[in-house]
């Protein structure tokens, strides 16, 4: 805890990465994950791979379609529900309240609503 700056200039990214991680598991830091999620496209892109932008937000998105989909309980879907509702109408989709499959972009029933933005 007590390393400065300049333990860390020394240290490769990948331990860097894997001491962080490894911490945010053990701390249930859910942001942290979060936080990366949002910045790798970005990442990728400043890294030249525009491809590998596109690929990373369909990979977090898929995740996390995963993560809600394999939910059994119920009472968990009933309380995301207003996340939902929320993000469709800040985001100009109240005419897929009807919903269905294939509402989203690109109609593959895929991963849909997603948690909000910060």
């Amino acid at each position: 805890m007590g390393e400065n700056s300049t333990d860390f200039d020394q240290t490769s990214t990948e331990d860097l990465r894997e001491r962080a991680t490894e911490l945010a598991r053990k701390r249930w830091d859910v942001r942290f994950f979060w936080q990366l999620l949002r910045m790798i496209p970005a990442a990728e892109a400043a890294a030249g791979n525009e491809e590998g932008s596109r690929a990373s937000i369909a990979q977090a998105s898929g995740f996390l379609y995963e993560a809600l989909s394999a939910e059994s309980d119920p009472k968990v879907h009933e309380a995301l529900r207003p996340v939902y509702i929320e993000y469709l109408r800040e985001h100009g989709h109240e005419e897929d309240a009807g919903g269905g499959q294939g509402a989203h972009e690109g109609g593959t029933g895929g991963p849909g609503p997603y948690p909000p933005n910060d």
